[in-house]
This record gives structure tokens, sequence and C-alpha cells, in this order.
């Protein structure tokens, strides 16, 4: 997963539920000096909350996206971040950064 284009990350999950394992094993694939290049917002909800579990990105080119990890697997997710990630790398590759 490319992750030189994310400048924050937040979600909020509830780590006792089905859904909340997206959001998981997403911040495990964070690369470990990821908070020195992003800011990482976690709210981890009480085993008997309603609300629903939420990844909300935002990238250098200003984008952000809100995924639905009620409906996406972590692999949807990951596809969806690096297909942007790979749009902003070639857009820097051909302005030569």
């Amino acid at each position: 997963m490319i992750t030189r284009f994310i400048t924050e990350v937040s979600t909020v999950f509830n780590p006792f539920k089905k859904p909340g394992k997206t959001c998981r094993v997403f911040l495990a694939h964070l690369p470990a000096n990821a908070r020195q290049s992003m800011k990482i917002n976690t709210k981890v909800l009480a085993k008997d909350s309603k609300e629903p579990s939420v990844l909300k990105l935002k990238f250098k080119d200003g984008k952000e996206m809100q995924l639905d990890t009620e409906k996406l697997s972590v692999n949807d997710v990951m596809a969806e971040v690096d297909r942007h990630s790979r749009l902003l790398k070639r857009q820097a590759d051909l302005s030569g950064n």
C-alpha cells in the first residue's frame, strides 16, 4: 500500500464487532513511522455502541475519502487507497518531483 501521499487518517470503530476489523487491519498496515508523516486519529467505541465504523482519509492533493467499513473489506479499502495513491505517484513522476 502506498502511504506516501496520505496526510491524515481518522477512524471510528468498535473493536468487538466484525466491521471494526477493517479499520484495525488497515491501521496495522500503516508503516511504523506513519505518525511522522501523517496525522492519525482513532476513536474506539464502547462494546454496546450502535455508531457505525468509518475510515476517513485525506491526501496531499486535498482529496478526502470517507469509506464505509460496514460494507467494505480491508482489501477493498486498500484497493481504493492504492488507486488514488498511484494516480498521485504518476502525477509526481510526470512533474519530476
